[in-house]
């Protein structure tokens, strides 16, 4: 079968206590890369032995694994032996906002030859950075721990690098598939995440959703006019104006009315 990725060798560790699941992600990476190097591992333990022996290119790792799960063998490696990582899941969707918002790449049971894919692009283009993973994941084990509270930052990726984008210097936010376009004063990030995920973990009494595929944070909001059909015109400080949908009109209007 013809490769998805490009011809790079890659050497890589499959970190998952269930052989079927091992065979399966072993596949799927035959198929995406050319004479890949791959080693398994049955159990944490195994893993965190691999890593720091043979510091592969990438690492596959269950996040439940016997011994040793896979957020304790990211813990314990030294941030200079950290490869990258690709978590292997199957928690629930509060889990996964957290995987997403943090920048962390994540593959969920079962795995999808697409989303599969998607990973491997990632991994085989991304330039590897010693330490960046670690911090990527530091975050995440400290959203995953904490309960469900509001981001105020999220991580973008532009060319090799990762930055820190804070969240009340945006304005507004459009969907764009399974991405969203954070627009701020002077310029635009791509986020890969869905607009309603992100959503669910901005503060509603910042952030408010007009339409489908946009959010506006309330406080660049300038003025509000009426439009036809139910629907409003919000005009931002910046001079941009956002029109919302009818759905969406209780809500608008609730938010401009006066508190008295």
């Amino acid at each position: 079968m013809q490769s998805d990725s490009n011809d790079r060798e890659l050497s890589a560790l499959i970190a998952d206590d269930e052989p079927l699941a091992r065979e399966g992600l072993r596949l799927l990476l035959t198929q995406h890369v050319r004479s890949p190097v791959i080693a398994e591992a049955a159990n944490g333990l195994e893993a965190l032995t691999y890593i720091r022996a043979a510091k592969p290119d990438v690492a596959f790792l269950d996040v439940k694994m016997p011994q040793m799960n896979g957020f304790d063998v990211v813990k314990r490696v030294a941030a200079e032996c950290m490869p990258a990582v690709v978590f292997v899941t199957a928690y629930d969707q509060y889990a996964l906002q957290a995987f997403e918002i943090n920048a962390v790449d994540y593959l969920l049971k079962p795995v999808a030859r697409s989303r599969f894919s998607q990973t491997m692009q990632r991994v085989l283009s991304r330039s590897k950075v010693h330490g960046e993973s670690a911090r990527q994941i530091t975050a995440l084990l400290q959203a995953l721990s904490a309960p469900p509270r509001y981001i105020e930052r999220v991580s973008v990726r532009t060319s090799g690098k990762t930055q820190f984008v804070n969240l009340d210097e945006v304005e507004w936010i459009q969907a764009a598939e399974n991405y969203v376009q954070l627009h701020l004063r002077t310029v635009r990030h791509m986020l890969h995440v869905p607009i309603n995920t992100l959503q669910g973990v901005l503060d509603p009494a910042v952030f408010m959703r007009i339409h489908r595929s946009h959010i506006v944070n309330t406080r660049q909001v300038k003025e509000l006019a009426t439009a036809a059909h139910g629907e409003f015109v919000l005009v931002l400080h910046s001079g941009t104006r956002l029109h919302s949908s009818r759905t969406y009109h209780d809500a608008i209007k609730r938010w401009a009315s006066n508190p008295f």
